[in-house]
């Protein structure tokens, strides 16, 4: 009988996370297309080149849109190429997927990616944003605070750290699929921005945030713009905060809060003398937090969001960590709700826009509950919180 269990293992590899782009009007990129064509590695081959291109030219020609000759003046644009279609653009392969898919260039993709931003960012905004460079570190709600901000069309430029792999309890709240098991988080989430924007540039950190690398990841070249705090490790929370104090790069960090999300943004680019987490953990460093164990680490985030903003049952779960459950609990909801907020933030900060200074909290159940702001209900929650912050030692 074929050894199946040892072919398994000489089959699993990692996979690519960079995609291929092939300029198919050069000789060079026609030979390329041949040999992947004929190699067996491309499984599928998608070609809407045609529409991609009637939608740059509705783009380029909004006045034209609703003209009853609006398909005989495209046909016209079409022609002018000068060129067959299948050679126009670029073909880009994506190893992972097996596939092969012909787009725009990259001027008029993004264009097209964008242009139903219009005018809720406006052509200026949209410039400013794409042209951020943003690092993230910790990639499980930075997942959806990476995928985010591509949708948006913002931070063409991304390094992305994470050590972590993964696995089947993270996908509660990740945007994977089980095919990614196993799988890097920074890597997985890199071929999930190539998707969006194959012209993107992502650098990976796939030993995480560290001491030896963190230079190299906030200094580039080029230097970041804004940095995304997502990691779980406290002290090396302070360690970002360290680089971007000496450098002056503003922070934003989402946690998440039961359904809800706590917003927190530094500005060191506004004032570098701003204390760590705004004060909230007192004076702590990388230094006095490497080792903390994960049941303190709770009990600092806990002091961090607050013991009147801590909902109850994620109060009454910490209680529970290395008894009925391993972690504290997050939810896929408050990763996708954190993961918009966190691109607000950084679209307001590339394009100098009003933001909040400190700390916001983004609370579906205040909005969604009904008399949740009503005196008694706020009593109630105050009380309660309360008495599991002195049990918790908060």
């Amino acid at each position: 009988m074929t050894d199946l269990s040892g072919k398994l293992q000489r089959l699993e590899t990692s996979l690519p996370w960079k995609p291929e782009l092939i300029d198919a009007s050069t000789d060079q990129g026609r030979e390329r297309l041949g040999v992947l064509l004929e190699s067996g590695e491309v499984r599928s081959v998608r070609d809407d080149y045609e529409e991609q291109l009637r939608e740059h030219f509705a783009l380029l020609n909004p006045t034209l849109v609703f003209s009853p000759d609006f398909e005989a003046r495209f046909v016209a644009h079409r022609e002018r190429i000068g060129m067959p279609l299948w050679q126009h653009g670029r073909w880009a392969y994506f190893p992972w997927r097996a596939a092969l898919t012909h787009v725009l260039e990259d001027q008029a993709y993004q264009a097209v990616r964008t242009s139903r931003n219009r005018n809720l960012i406006t052509e200026e905004e949209q410039k400013r944003f794409a042209g951020a460079t943003v690092g993230i570190a910790g990639l499980s709600v930075g997942n959806s605070v990476a995928l985010a901000i591509v949708l948006q069309g913002g931070a063409n430029r991304i390094r992305l750290a994470d050590f972590d792999r993964l696995a089947l309890s993270n996908i509660n709240r990740v945007r994977s699929s089980a095919a990614e098991f196993g799988s890097n988080k920074a890597e997985m989430t890199a071929r999930q921005i190539y998707e969006l924007n194959p012209y993107a540039e992502v650098e990976l950190f796939t030993d995480g945030l560290t001491a030896e690398n963190a230079a190299g990841f906030f200094e580039g070249p080029p230097r970041l713009d804004i940095v995304i705090d997502e990691i779980d490790n406290l002290a090396v929370k302070c360690l970002l905060r360290e680089h971007a104090k000496r450098l002056r790069l503003p922070v934003v960090m989402a946690a998440d809060n039961g359904d809800d999300g706590v917003v927190d943004i530094e500005r060191y680019d506004l004032d570098p003398e701003t204390p760590f987490f705004h004060g909230r953990m007192g004076d702590v460093s990388y230094e006095k937090l490497k080792g903390l164990d994960k049941l303190s680490t709770g009990r600092l985030i806990a002091k961090h969001v607050g013991p009147d903003t801590v909902a109850l049952r994620m109060w009454a779960s910490l209680f529970e960590i290395g008894k009925t459950i391993v972690s504290w609990p997050q939810l896929g909801g408050a990763a996708v709700l954190n993961g918009a907020a966190v691109a607000y933030c950084v679209r307001a900060i590339a394009c100098g826009l009003p933001l909040e200074g400190n700390r916001a909290l983004i609370s579906l159940d205040e909005k969604l509950i009904p008399g949740y702001g009503d005196p008694d209900q706020r009593e109630e929650r105050l009380r309660k919180g309360s008495g599991y912050a002195k049990m918790f030692g908060v």
